[in-house]
Order: C-alpha cells, then sequence, then structure tokens
C-alpha cells in the first residue's frame, strides 16, 4: 500500500491511497482543474481513482468532490450526516445517478475493491465527520485531522498502524497572539475544532507505535503553525530526529510513500 497528498490545509485538502489495483480519493476540497494537475504531478491519470471518500461537508474538503465525481463517474462514499449537510453540493449529482452516492455507518468497516476501509467518528464542528484507517489485509495506515480533541476510540483505532497522518493545526501561543477574531480563536482551539501540536503529540504518546514506518503532520495553519514547531512536538515523542517526521504542504501536498 502506498498514499499520497495533493495538498492539507484550510485551502483544500486530497489524499490518494492505493492498493492492488484500487486507488481511491481521500477529500477532494480543490477545483476539478487543480485536482486533475495535482494528481498528474503524482504519476495519477483521473479516471484511474476508484472511489471519492468524504469526512465531512466543509468546503476544503468537499468543494471539488462533485464535479470531479459526475466528469470520472467515480463513486462517492460519505456518512448521512456528511450527505445531509452537502445536499446542495451533492444534489445535482444524486438527482443525476444516484447510484454514485454510497452511504455507509461511522462505526462499520466496508471495503472497495483492494482497500479495507475502517472509519470511525471524530469531535469536529460538522454534521456526522469521520476519519479513516486504510488496510490492504497486512499494513493500516491511520488518518486523523480535523478533530478537536481525542477520544478513547480514536486511540484503540489508530494504535499500531504502519503509518500515520496526524493533524498538527496549530501552536497554542500563535494563535492566542493572531490577529483572529476571539470567536475564531475558540472555535479553533476548542474541542470541536482542531488539533493543537501539543494535543497531537499526546495523543501519538498515547498509541501503540511500534510498527510506525512513516508519520505525517497535516493540516498545518499557514498563520498560527510552523514545520519546525509541528515537527519538534512530533519527534519529542518518538524520540527521533525532526528531519523523520514528515509534513503535508498545502501547495504541493507530499509526495508517495510506501508502506511495506
Amino acid at each position: 500500500m502506498r498514499f499520497a497528498s495533493l495538498g492539507s490545509g484550510s485551502q483544500g485538502n486530497g489524499l490518494v491511497v492505493e492498493a492492488g489495483n484500487t486507488r481511491v480519493l481521500l477529500d477532494c476540497g480543490f477545483t476539478l482543474k487543480e485536482t486533475i494537475a495535482r494528481l498528474h504531478v503524482l504519476g495519477v491519470e483521473a479516471d484511474s481513482i476508484s472511489a471519492v471518500l468524504v469526512t465531512h461537508e466543509h468546503a476544503d474538503h468537499i468543494n471539488g468532490v462533485a464535479r470531479f465525481a459526475r466528469k470520472f463517474s467515480v463513486p462517492v462514499w460519505l456518512t448521512h450526516g456528511t450527505l445531509r449537510a452537502a445536499k446542495a453540493d451533492l444534489a445535482a449529482l444524486s438527482q443525476n445517478n444516484p447510484a454514485q452516492i454510497n452511504l455507509f455507518d461511522p462505526h462499520r468497516r466496508f471495503s472497495i475493491n483492494d482497500i479495507e476501509l475502517e472509519p470511525y467518528p471524530v469531535p469536529h464542528d460538522a454534521h456526522e465527520p469521520v476519519q479513516f484507517v486504510f488496510g490492504d489485509g497486512r499494513t493500516r495506515l491511520g488518518v486523523l485531522t480535523d478533530a478537536g480533541c481525542a477520544t478513547p476510540h480514536i486511540e484503540a483505532v489508530l494504535s499500531r498502524c504502519q503509518a500515520l497522518v496526524l493533524e498538527c493545526n496549530h501552536d497554542q501561543e500563535m494563535l492566542a497572539n493572531s490577529s483572529y477574531p476571539h470567536s475564531l480563536k475558540q472555535r479553533i482551539g476548542g474541542r470541536l475544532g482542531h488539533f493543537e501540536n501539543s494535543v497531537s503529540a499526546a495523543l501519538l504518546a498515547k498509541l501503540d507505535n511500534s510498527l510506525l514506518q512513516h508519520i505525517i503532520a497535516a493540516h498545518l495553519s499557514v498563520k498560527n503553525n510552523t514545520p519546525a514547531l509541528a515537527r519538534a512536538a512530533l519527534s519529542n515523542v518518538l524520540n527521533c530526529v525532526p528531519e523523520w517526521i514528515g509534513v503535508a504542504d498545502q501547495a504541493t501536498g507530499f509526495g508517495w510513500r510506501e508502506i511495506n
């Protein structure tokens, strides 16, 4: 199994996961043109995507989903709550081709061809947000972004993964000193907001990381975090050099990572 990012942050998100003959796109927050271009950089033809998975209805995760799915006849998988919240964006798609819309239970595993998917609910200010663990029967990739706090269930699900994409959205001090309105600071830093570096590190410290081959800090705020701060927080937990921690960039994402 391998994975790569189209970009990660408040301006758009997309993660490609590949196992066997199956390629899925987790979220699609970019325009159709931009999505195709970013896939091309990774050597991926857009019509080779087997499915689009949606974590929640916020624009930076769902903006390009309907147009991409319609253009390439790709099925879309999402929760009941996300569909209800995003109905305006996906209404035309569901009316013209209802078979393209697939609903799943956030507590129940399912498969898309060669990829096993374990969705799990997360605390975030959306209607039924989820994140995923991807598997190929041998290795596991855990993804966690857009969550305000950790839960025992999240800890259990993400333990013993070979790879992790973990949100490090902001640094507490930088956010507090930023020019953001107080209400926005409260939302970002609240229990339904986004992971602060130390929260990400605290979760990582509770996981069984004995199989970990890759870890990527993701969804970094351009204004309220730096790659160096995110790397320092995670590397302190893993007792590794900061350079071993990958960072998902907003403009370029990150290239393919192989899980052995």
